[in-house]
């Protein structure tokens, strides 16, 4: 009997080879390459790049709040001028014909000396935006990568299913032949010979559902990626890959400084912060120093009198200090700063509710860890007492000494395994990725 038995395990080894030989015909798409392709085309992490840039954007200009602003105008105008008087002693006077031009011009500068230190609190404010764009943009990744191992393993977990429903089915194809036979030779009813056969296409029909739901997680694959949802001619790993050794402790150290979450708190804490200096700045006079320069030109080609010039020139420069002192604006300034505080104790708030929000994932994360992870050593113990279980009955379905019905059992008992199995290192391998994503180690 165990001779059959190692005969059979042979048989069904040589069947999953050749299923593994078909796939090993398509390109196989590990995960670092997947995770390459979404960190360069996925839609999510695209976006907050942009805004990360837009912040970096603000902040390159940051320093210009400090150095003076300088503006220019110029014009020219031209007349003509078509005048006739007539006085009180009869005397006339014609002045048509009388063209002249006008040219002005004007640099204005302004140099705020002194706002209420409220031009540092905004550069610190934008260099603290800058941060937080990056952080985000970084916390996206993170997101993104995680959910890019899900859906990779997914597929793989997929495909596990898949070659367990290939070995069932040879199973099956083995109790349609005993079945048959036994039938043929009156040794046994109808009734198993075309239960066999109904279980076999209940098997096939799972195995053509299988396939579909490979292609599909392949498309979701796919659109993580932001290639085309069709692209699906390529084949993924066989394995997953587990890490039996995170630990608690060291998780538990260093998640607040590793944690992007926290860290995007943290700095909308400081931009708070530096709003409020913003706020408190618009108490203090702005003291500016001002300068300006204007020039003008006028020529005519006649006078249309005798104090009339046919030609003026002007130029004119100033200088001096100006003041700006907040007296009374309805309390405006008071709201702002009473405001910001209010927006400063909500994002402290929130600080603190992402901390228990990631201190409670911790912990459950890494309670289904170790969970999973005694769950998959349990089922390879049972799938291999389970195979086991399934070849002795079947053995002992040849030689006439047990029903259809204790194989039958058997085989399901096997089946079951198999999925537990599978599920179970699925399952580990979404919480170690849960882990490494709120310790911020998906992208070391």
């Amino acid at each position: 009997m165990m001779k059959y038995i190692k005969m059979r395990c042979l048989l069904l080894l040589m069947l999953l080879a050749g299923t593994g030989a078909l796939h090993a015909q398509q390109k196989v798409l590990t995960l670092e390459q997947a995770i390459d392709v979404a960190l360069k085309n996925n839609y999510d992490i695209r976006l907050a790049r942009n805004t990360a840039e837009l912040s970096a954007n603000d902040y390159a200009y940051a320093n210009f709040a400090f150095i003076p602003r300088l503006n220019a105008t110029a014009g020219t105008t031209w007349n003509h001028t078509a005048t006739k008087q007539e006085f009180v002693n009869g005397t006339t006077r014609d002045t048509s014909g009388i063209k002249g031009n006008n040219i002005n011009g004007n640099v204005n500068l302004s140099w705020t000396l002194f706002d209420g230190l409220k031009m540092f609190a905004t550069r610190n404010k934008l260099e603290s935006i800058r941060n937080l764009g990056e952080l985000a943009m970084k916390d996206q990744l993170q997101n993104s990568i995680a959910t890019i191992i899900g859906g990779y393993y997914n597929i793989v977990q997929q495909k596990q299913q898949l070659k367990a429903l290939a070995e069932q089915m040879s199973i099956s194809e083995e109790r349609v032949k005993l079945s048959d036979a036994k039938f043929s030779t009156g040794l046994a009813p109808k009734t198993d010979l075309l239960q066999s056969k109904v279980d076999l296409n209940a098997q096939k029909a799972l195995y053509i559902r299988q396939q579909t739901l490979i292609e599909q997680s392949k498309g979701l694959l796919n659109q993580l990626m932001a290639v085309p949802a069709g692209a699906i001619g390529y084949d993924v790993v066989d394995s997953i890959p587990l890490n039996a050794g995170i630990s608690f402790a060291v998780l538990q150290q260093n998640i607040a400084n590793n944690n992007t979450a926290i860290k995007v708190q943290q700095q909308n804490v400081n931009v708070s912060a530096l709003t409020i200096k913003e706020r408190r700045a618009d108490y203090f006079p702005v003291i500016s120093f001002n300068s300006a320069y204007n020039y003008t030109r006028n020529t005519s080609n006649a006078a249309s009198n005798a104090f009339s010039p046919r030609f003026s020139r002007n130029g004119v420069i100033n200088y001096g200090l100006t003041a700006a002192i907040p007296i009374f604006n309805g309390f405006n300034v008071k709201r702002q700063v009473q405001n910001a505080r209010i927006d400063f104790d909500f994002q402290n708030i929130t600080l603190d509710n992402v901390k228990s929000q990631v201190d409670l994932s911790l912990n459950n994360a890494f309670k289904d860890y170790e969970y999973y992870k005694k769950q998959a050593s349990l089922e390879e113990e049972t799938n291999d007492l389970a195979r086991e279980n399934a070849m002795v009955a079947l053995e002992r379905f040849k030689q006439g000494v047990s029903t259809i019905l204790e194989v039958k059992i058997a085989q399901q008992s096997l089946e079951d395994s198999y999925y537990r199995l599978i599920q179970a290192r699925y399952n580990t391998k979404l919480a170690e990725t849960e882990l490494g994503r709120l310790n911020g180690a998906l992208l070391q």
